[in-house]
């Protein structure tokens, strides 16, 4: 199963799309905090319409908190910071829990904790001049590649609300 981690997110909208994103692939969501908005905010329930009434959510005060509740957690921290693309890692073996962590849409990942697990650092490549992507497609981008590589498991690969054929019915 993949964690999304969200290191204290500070744009309600981001952390809107990234709960639907969360919902619709069987990913557990966890906050660390502080946050400046509330997980209970009407942009939160916009943006995440009603999907989020489905989503697996965990908020931690601290970072530390976080490390305390899962300390055999095996996770892969998205920064701009590492010298790995996010594509080299295999995923496709792996049975147990990924967690993929993101920092602050400002700031990133503290620095101290990104140093702690230089073995753990994935990047997203992009043109040298650009800072950074929008955190909801990073955490899509990065999770996606994850299920792709262990073939989508539990994920339709077809249309199933309106069935695989729905374009060719008159």
């Amino acid at each position: 199963m993949i964690h999304i981690v969200l290191y204290r997110p500070e744009k309600p909208q981001n952390t809107g799309n990234i709960m639907r994103t969360c919902v619709a692939i069987h990913a557990t969501l966890h906050i660390i905090g502080p946050i400046t908005f509330s997980i209970e905010s009407k942009d939160l329930k916009r943006v995440g319409m009603d999907y989020i009434d489905d989503l697996k959510m965990h908020f931690y005060p601290t970072y530390e908190d976080f490390v305390k509740e899962n300390p055999s957690a095996d996770v892969y921290y998205v920064t701009r910071y590492a010298k790995t693309v996010y594509s080299t890692y295999d995923f496709s073996k792996n049975i147990g829990d990924v967690y993929l962590m993101f920092g602050r849409e400002s700031t990133g990942i503290p620095h101290d904790i990104l140093k702690e697990h230089q073995n753990k650092l994935m990047r997203i490549p992009m043109v040298p001049e650009a800072r950074s992507l929008n955190l909801s497609n990073c955490v899509a981008l990065v999770s996606y590649e994850v299920l792709r590589q262990q073939k989508f498991p539990g994920l339709a690969t077809e249309e199933a609300i309106k069935g695989p054929d729905f374009l060719f019915k008159d």
